[in-house]
């Protein structure tokens, strides 16, 4: 995903919204990021369960090529890589923090409606 996709679309800013955090685990990714500050690839993997790893680096590098995440290679044996927000990245939290709410009254309402 490149900058040059964002000027393709159409003058539509909520789809330009969604092409960033589209499918079942950027919001999800971003969320935890929220959440923590920063987290390592085993962290961030055992906190969403159904996500292979190879599904989760595809989602981190979209999200860094997009310029919400930043990566941070430690030079160690064994390698440890770290994840954090960008100040963009960051932008997105009342995004999340709705998306959430939005998501914690819907399964209430789900879960009364028998």
């Amino acid at each position: 995903m490149t900058d040059r996709h964002y000027r393709d679309v159409p003058g539509c800013p909520v789809e330009v919204t969604l092409d960033l955090i589209d499918g079942r685990w950027k919001g999800v990714v971003l969320h935890h990021l929220l959440e923590s500050g920063c987290l390592r690839f085993n962290e961030l993997h055992r906190r969403l369960p159904g996500i292979t790893q190879r599904l989760l680096t595809k989602q981190l590098r979209e999200l860094e090529g997009a310029g919400l995440v930043d990566r941070k290679i430690y030079a160690e044996v064994p390698p440890r890589v770290e994840y954090r927000l960008t100040e963009e990245g960051e932008s997105l939290r009342p995004l999340i923090n709705l998306a959430e709410a939005w998501g914690k009254g819907r399964m209430t309402r789900k879960s009364t409606v028998g």
